[in-house]
């Protein structure tokens, strides 16, 4: 099997149970038409955006007691991917590591998405190398030096003693609440 595409039109049958080739050769029809997935050269066929999207809601969520708030009940399909990258081909995920950020809720075990080659500005959380050692921390200007600035009141802000190269700008933080266990029994009623 080739990594990347859509398994073969009889092991498709198979899975599924179909009797006959003919009747995943018109399944697969059907998702290229509506957008799922895409026909590449040599007959192979390979997942398109859509495929990935998950439904995003259009209702907001109280995270106090004393809101109120209405529900649409709407939900639009979204890739997780278009909510935090611009620029994929400028985009690296890196694991936070530490609680130097935990006061801007960037906290020890984190993802954070980091657009490389965008221009930081004061006020921009970044991931840098400074002398040496690379961290992610709020870019800061103070009279005209650039300082890495924590958000965790325990530690203090530090400035280059020889160099700064800002790798990238972070545009998003994804956090899992329990880690992703393969083959985990699911839940029943």
């Amino acid at each position: 099997m080739s990594v990347g595409y859509i398994p073969s039109y009889s092991q498709i049958a198979e899975h599924l149970g179909f009797k006959a080739k003919n009747a995943a050769f018109k399944l697969i029809n059907r998702l290229v038409t509506s957008g799922y997935l895409v026909k590449c050269a040599g007959g192979r066929v390979a997942p398109e955006v859509a495929f990935f999207a998950l439904e995003l809601s259009e209702d907001d969520v109280s995270a106090s007691f004393d809101a109120e708030g209405s529900s649409t009940g709407l939900f639009q399909a979204q890739t997780l991917d278009k909510l935090l990258i611009a620029r994929p081909s400028k985009t690296k995920f890196v694991n936070v590591r530490g609680d130097s950020m935990a006061d801007a809720g960037i906290l020890d075990g984190d993802i954070a998405v980091v657009e490389t080659e965008l221009q930081a500005t004061h006020g921009d959380f970044v991931v840098a190398e400074m002398d040496g050692c690379i961290t992610l921390k709020e870019l800061q200007m103070i009279q005209g030096r650039p300082h890495l600035v924590p958000h965790n009141t325990s530690m203090q802000a530090q400035s280059p003693r020889k160099t700064l190269n800002v790798i990238g700008v972070v545009k998003g933080v994804v956090r899992r609440y329990r880690p992703f266990l393969a083959g985990r029994a699911k839940l029943t009623n």
